[in-house]
């Protein structure tokens, strides 16, 4: 999979009107800057006209002409408040892009769907009326880029929409297209141009040819031009993963509980792909246990006989590379590390921001007398006596190694023989919300996280203090909502909703990991950077530079309104032209009609 994100900008500043000043002695004129260029100005140097004829030319230039541009050429961006004082286009929107195509180029006149011909034509399209039929349709034409207009409240759009664009979204990263798809968070600007372009194509399926024309004469447009360059692979992209521990009390062989939860992110358009549920909860739960356990493990009453490895992995949505390389680094390439001991069991955490269900994902049943099998119990125990409003399964899917990516990130533990499981509260790995741009901040219901987070903790708590072995009662509560802090939370929440967290995007310098790696160390010991890298001769993964470009926004007239402006300026110079021919019989006439009135 590979993908090419970009930005699309409107030029902030325009100049203000140019002079009116045009030779017209050839019916093509001419404009550089504020005037006349060198062609002209020496062309109106060499061919003196008579004086009738300039006064004529410069009353006729400036009274009629001074919006116009040479027949077949367009207006340019700097021109467009010339040429539309009244409605100037100075504002910017951010574009991302392009899903699977290097080709990111783009330079083509904008269009809707109601158009007849999309061949190559920037087809824009808003989400409310997106669908996979009209994707295709449009590709099917061979259009030369889509640009597809997402509301700026997500709220505020049908759910059975986003289900829709949810489903359509890991068909669209699949499609091999040589189409750059664009996204634009609409505004007033946006929308402006959408309905004018709307309006343009409607008119072409109109019944008279006559309307079609005049329309097409009069109409604005609008091209699309980018100034970026073709996208390149790097080669050198670092993901990067954090891990931090807290060691436990006792003799050196203790067993060690693995908390695991990856922070990136994952859509269509990375740019947009902020992933809130996936796996913003995640990573937000894993940092809320780690602040709990750090605590109880502060106190030598409470310091239990169980080390605590919390690893925030990178590269999940890409296979889960950084989980990968950390397993072969602690199993293959060193002799000490914890996961080479005893390891209790790997819990990884994946979506758990909404609904009143809970799922234990596992690639085989844990066996009765097993750690793994007594946090399964526990969490059962702790679900049905504290919140029974929380419908809890355990879901078992043997791992495919057929397939080319892995369903949960248990399963890279799994494959290396250690007991491992996924909490989520989605029933099945397809869900289209894990990989998705419409995963948003809106997506998370705080209370709900809160809630998981309590079961969690309590569970974990019970296993690593053996409480129901010691006769602690069922309805123990360990955490009280006080104690898990729903304010601690949100406050993750929103700062890692606040910035897009796909793999390409996130340096290894980047503020987020900065930030990411001092939350951590607040709580744990031994904080630790393992960095993964693309094999350069079978990279697993690609990712391209170029992730932003500049794209100018041209209001044009059609090719037909300067065969029209041709024709009024051959039939105006043609009068002009009989009638200072002709100056003599011209007179004489009005002479004569001016007689009569007089006799009259």
């Amino acid at each position: 999979m590979e993908f090419v994100p970009s930005c699309l900008q409107i030029p902030q500043s325009l100049p203000g009107p140019a002079a009116a000043n045009f030779p017209l002695y050839n019916l093509y004129f001419w404009r550089r800057g504020d005037g006349l260029t060198e062609e002209a100005e020496s062309t109106a140097h060499r061919t003196p006209l008579p004086p009738i004829v300039s006064l004529f030319l410069r009353l006729f230039g400036t009274i009629g002409l001074q919006h116009f541009t040479p027949p077949g050429k367009r207006h340019s961006a700097l021109d467009i408040k010339t040429t539309s004082p009244s409605s100037p286009w100075v504002w910017k929107v951010p574009y991302v892009a392009v899903l699977s195509t290097r080709n990111a180029v783009l330079n083509t006149e904008a269009r809707t769907l109601e158009a007849d011909i999309l061949s190559r034509r920037c087809v824009m399209m808003r989400l409310l009326d997106f669908s996979y039929e009209k994707y295709q349709k449009v590709l099917r034409q061979s259009a030369g880029a889509v640009v597809i207009i997402l509301p700026a409240n997500m709220s505020a759009v049908p759910q059975d929409i986003l289900r829709q664009f949810m489903e359509i979204e890991p068909e669209m990263v699949a499609m091999e297209t040589i189409v750059p798809v664009y996204f634009a968070v609409e505004d007033e600007e946006l929308i402006s141009i959408y309905e004018q372009t709307l309006a343009a194509s409607a008119s072409q399926g109109s019944s008279s040819a006559a309307e079609v024309l005049l329309h097409t004469a009069t109409a604005n447009g609008f091209q699309m031009v980018t100034s970026g360059a073709q996208s390149k692979a790097i080669s050198d992209w670092l993901v990067t993963s954090i891990e931090g521990r807290l060691m436990g009390l006792g003799a050196e062989d203790l067993p060690t509980i693995v908390i695991v939860a990856h922070y990136d992110s994952f859509g269509v358009a990375p740019w947009l792909s902020y992933g809130a549920d996936s796996n913003g909860s995640g990573v937000s739960m894993l940092l809320e246990l780690a602040r709990l356990f750090s605590r109880l493990y502060t106190y030598k009453r409470t310091h239990a006989g169980y080390n605590l490895l919390f690893f925030a992995s990178g590269g999940g949505k890409f296979n889960y590379q950084g989980t990968k390389r950390w397993l072969e680094d602690n199993l293959d390439h060193t002799d000490s590390s914890l996961l080479q001991d005893n390891v209790a069991f790997v819990l990884c955490l994946d979506t758990l921001g909404q609904g009143d269900t809970l799922h234990l994902h596992v690639s085989k049943p844990p066996r009765e007398g097993t750690l793994q099998h007594t946090f399964l119990r526990e969490l059962e125990m702790v679900i049905a006596s504290q919140f029974p409003e929380v419908k809890f399964s355990m879901v078992h899917k043997k791992i495919n190694l057929a397939e080319d990516m892995l369903a949960w990130e248990h399963e890279r533990f799994a494959i290396r023989r250690l007991p491992s499981f996924t909490v989520s509260h989605l029933e099945s790995h397809r869900e289209g919300l894990r990989n998705s741009i419409m995963d948003v901040r809106l997506r998370v219901d705080t209370s709900t996280l809160t809630r998981n987070t309590r079961i969690i903790a309590e569970a974990l708590t019970r296993v690593i203090y053996n409480l129901t072995e010691k006769g602690a009662p069922e309805n123990l509560q360990i955490f009280t909502e006080q104690m898990v802090q729903q304010e601690q939370l949100d406050a993750v929440m929103q700062w890692l909703t606040s910035q897009p967290r796909a793999a390409q995007l996130v340096e290894k310098d980047s503020t987020f990991l900065h930030t990411l790696e001092y939350s951590l160390s607040r709580y744990l010991k031994d904080i630790r950077l393992h960095y993964v890298k693309a094999d350069k001769r079978d990279p697993e993964f690609v990712f391209y530079d170029q992730l932003k470009q500049t794209v100018h926004a041209y209001r044009v007239k059609p090719a037909v309104f300067d065969l029209l402006l041709a024709l009024c300026i051959a039939a105006y110079l043609g009068v002009a032209y009989i009638a200072v021919q002709n100056f003599g019989l011209l007179y004489k006439t009005v002479q004569k009609l001016s007689l009569k009135v007089k006799q009259q």
